[in-house]
């Protein structure tokens, strides 16, 4: 099989970015961004963002997850620790987050280190998700083989009939991550690839604001 895409090419019109347009804290440059995706309205998950964690194999591997709440503290999400990602991150701290909103034709390149979340902070966020996701986070040993999705489904058989209307136990291996960012990139795009990127970088207590080359 041999491919050739060089013909894919799309000019990105739609928007420019400047040190004077964007604000000084990138806290508030995210959440201006992603109310604005969010009110663009085309985009099903704005929340989705690829995850980049160095595994316990050397490789680095990267996964899309679901930013559940953002605040000036970091960036969070929900998995399960002994998962592939878990893992990683147990081994190695400093992983990337990337958003990618095609439609506004911008990204948002995040480099971070993550530390587990409070018990209790996991258990409010598991006890907002349906009940049918909470069993799903003890049905799953997530990243492990199984024989075939029968075993899954199965194992959610027994496990609605064990719970019932009892309330279901959060898992001790389950909980939230939070990603403190030590730089974050906007990235919008501009014609003939000189695209323009936003850069804010973490000295000491002070974000630095720079514009870089595309």
């Amino acid at each position: 099989m041999n491919r050739d895409l060089k013909n894919y090419r799309v000019s990105y019109e739609r928007d420019e970015l400047t040190l004077e347009n964007t604000s000084t804290d990138p806290f508030l440059q995210f959440d201006h961004w992603f109310k604005e995706v969010e009110k663009e309205g085309s985009i099903r998950e704005p929340n989705a963002m690829s995850l980049s964690t160095l595994g316990l194999d050397g490789f680095v591997k990267s996964r899309i997850v679901l930013l559940k709440q953002y605040d000036t503290k970091g960036f969070r999400f929900y998995t399960n620790y002994n998962s592939e990602k878990g893992k990683g991150i147990e081994h190695h701290s400093k992983v990337g987050l990337s958003f990618f909103w095609a439609n506004l034709e911008r990204q948002v390149i995040i480099k971070g280190i993550a530390s587990k979340m409070s018990r209790t902070d996991s258990e409010n966020y598991f006890k907002s998700r349906p009940i049918d996701s909470q069993l799903g986070a003890l049905v799953s040993n997530q990243s492990q083989v199984i024989p075939d999705r029968t075993y899954l489904e199965e194992r959610m058989t027994a496990l609605k009939a064990t719970y019932k209307e009892d309330t279901i136990p959060m898992p001790e291996h389950w909980g939230g991550y939070c990603i403190e960012p030590l730089s974050i990139e906007f990235w919008q795009g501009r014609p003939n690839r000189l695209h323009d990127r936003i850069q804010y970088r973490l000295e000491d207590t002070i974000w630095i604001k720079e514009r870089l080359a595309p």
